[in-house]
């Protein structure tokens, strides 16, 4: 009932361009929806690059330790302010639709077993008071049917991936992560968006080091 008449007294924006007049139900207005830059069917199955944007002789995620990649949309224009929204805004329902999202374009082979969110530095996670990664992952094992562990740990300084170069981002010992304990064979590890990969492969390493088989990455945005 508050809520209701909180609507009504202050209508909803939308969580990405913050156009008012959104039904208490909605996220994302009908405009933002249209443009998500979704990702075509034709992509790389390692780095989730379109082709030709991946070749596979030059595929960033040929040596990777994760063994595919999936994303939904490209990390530009609405998706970009939405994932901002998440990050930085609290906008926490997002996760839920891109969560739905993803279930709904993801090959069914991709999503087997457990969720494991890349885990944000402790000191970010206090400063935002939520983490984005383990949002959706929350949210994509609760629809899939799932179940989620969290499983990794990140030590050190808070390293700041926003704005890093890709050569900062891939430097050995940038990111510390170790599994708190033995990790089950089929481990989907979710973040919200795939940059360079380093982070991903970091928590996938330290996934396959804790007894994982396999290890797939599936994130709701994709930088090209």
């Amino acid at each position: 009932m508050l809520s209701q008449l909180l609507s009504l007294l202050v209508p909803p924006c939308c969580a990405a361009c913050r156009a008012p007049g959104l039904r208490a139900a909605d996220v994302l207005c009908a405009a933002c929806r249209r443009a998500l830059p979704w990702l075509p069917a034709q992509r790389c199955p390692r780095c989730a690059l379109p082709l030709p944007r991946c070749r596979a002789q030059r595929c960033p995620a040929r040596a990777a330790p994760f063994s595919a990649a999936w994303a939904s949309v490209a990390y530009e224009g609405a998706a970009r302010e939405a994932l901002h929204a998440l990050k930085f805004a609290a906008a926490r329902p997002l996760a839920d639709v891109m969560a739905a999202q993803i279930l709904a374009g993801a090959p069914p082979a991709l999503l087997v077993g457990s969720v494991v969110a890349v885990p944000a530095h402790p000191g970010r996670r206090r400063a935002r008071g939520h983490d984005p990664a383990e949002l959706l992952a929350r949210a994509l094992a609760r629809r899939a049917g799932l179940a989620l562990e969290p499983l990794l740990r990140r030590g050190g300084g808070p390293a700041r991936q926003l704005g890093a170069t890709r050569e900062v981002r891939r430097a050995p010992g940038r990111l510390a992560l170790d599994a708190v304990r033995e990790a089950p064979p089929r481990v989907v590890l979710v973040d919200d968006v795939h940059t360079t990969g380093a982070t991903l492969a970091a928590c996938a390493g330290a996934l396959l080091r804790a007894g994982a088989e396999r290890v797939v990455a599936v994130t709701w945005a994709r930088t090209l």
